[in-house]
């Protein structure tokens, strides 16, 4: 943990140097993230989000295997936000997602017909523009690997934290939710690798509730999970220093940072 701390923190002075390049990208990126007509909409739809769901309760959904252990029938009337290719569950539970949420560049590719056709609304990143045009259910969120912090303004810029939920975490507290609750967030994926590395699937996928999921031929990029732990940690203490917080109800779920709360004893 340390040690994936010290590479994306601007401190100690070896960092400095990183940080600042960093900043001046960030910079060179905001007017046209800011301006473009496609993100101004966007902006404007996001805000009307701000706190709508005021002490309310959400379930973040994660995709992993122990979804199968999880009787995701009882969320029928739950708000809940799905991630990325979860709308592959849609048809056998009868029901969708609140809304669903997407980041990373492959799996919007990838995936852009599939996205395109949700009736929920959808959230993918600035960068996904070049596969999914403007929608009416369709908001661009302003996501970076840059800059760590967690961003409570989701029509601003957000930190990817090297992990989709991170920014579902962000984008429900801009929504005002009390309580977050985990569940499909396994920590755990038996594909091994370097983190962030792009490999194509040769069959099967053993890290996800469906084996379709990142299925034979599909690209994906490994996990960097001790920065998505870093981002976690971060999620958790804005959460308590604002009185909410965020439960772990992950069935065998290997993450740490967050309290374990009992699935069935929630819902």
């Amino acid at each position: 943990m340390k040690k994936a701390l010290l590479k994306i923190l601007p401190e100690p002075a070896a960092n400095r140097l990183r940080y600042f390049k960093d900043r001046l990208t960030t910079a060179s990126e905001w007017p046209n993230a800011t301006l473009h007509p496609w993100r101004r909409q966007s902006i404007e739809k996001l805000k009307a989000l701000e706190n709508t769901h005021l002490g309310e309760q959400c379930v973040i959904i994660g995709n992993g295997p122990s979804l199968k252990e999880t009787d995701l029938t009882k969320l029928r009337n739950v708000f809940t936000v799905g991630m990325n290719r979860f709308y592959l569950a849609f048809k056998d539970l009868g029901f969708s997602t609140s809304i669903l949420l997407s980041v990373n560049n492959l799996v919007i590719e990838q995936c852009a017909e599939d996205f395109r056709a949700l009736p929920i609304p959808t959230f993918v990143s600035w960068r996904g523009r070049q596969w999914i045009k403007p929608a009416d259910n369709l908001h661009y969120l302003y996501t970076s690997y840059l800059l760590p912090g967690f961003y409570a303004n989701a029509a601003g810029r957000l930190w990817e934290g090297a992990t989709v939920t991170y920014v579902a975490m962000q984008l429900a507290y801009f929504m005002g939710f009390k309580q977050v609750v985990l569940i499909g967030v396994d920590h755990s994926f038996a594909t091994k690798g370097t983190p962030n590395s792009t490999v194509v699937s040769t069959g099967d996928d053993p890290n996800h509730f469906n084996p379709a999921y990142f299925g034979k031929g599909f690209r994906w990029q490994l996990p960097d999970l001790e920065t998505s732990e870093i981002a976690y940690t971060m999620a958790r203490e804005a959460y308590k220093k604002d009185g909410r917080e965020i439960v772990d109800a992950t069935v065998g779920g290997k993450l740490t940072v967050f309290p374990k709360v009992n699935y069935d004893s929630l819902f």
